[in-house]
């Protein structure tokens, strides 16, 4: 049996400087300073339509692009799909390069200036 995606996605969010985990509404979430970047949904969650996905921080302009390029990788997660975030699903073969750069979009519009310099450049 595969290995959770969770713990993969863990470990990238966990990379970013001084991101944490933090359990909210039955999931883990991951934030800087108290500021959500990223989200996991589970299967068996609701939110995650039986499928394992992460919901990304993104700028507007970016969700419509790759909802648009790839509506099997990427799709419009509920509650925040309307302010930016995009769903990544998680079941099939995830470009897991791909997703730590989008992690690092997504922390890049929440995280402090200070700690952005921590970020290799984009």
């Amino acid at each position: 049996m595969a290995a959770s995606p969770l713990i993969r996605f863990r470990t990238l969010c966990l990379a970013l400087p001084q991101a944490q985990e933090v359990e909210a509404w039955g999931e883990p979430t991951f934030r800087v300073r108290n500021k959500m970047f990223a989200t996991y949904a589970s299967p068996g969650n609701h939110h995650g339509g039986g499928r394992p996905s992460a919901w990304l921080k993104a700028a507007p302009d970016d969700q419509a692009l790759m909802v648009k390029a790839a509506p099997r990788r990427f799709y419009l997660p509920p509650y925040v799909g309307k302010r930016g975030w995009v769903g990544v699903w998680l079941d099939n073969k995830p470009d897991w390069t791909e997703l730590g750069m989008l992690l690092q979009s997504g922390y890049r519009l929440v995280a402090p200036k200070q700690l952005l310099t921590l970020l290799p450049p984009e």
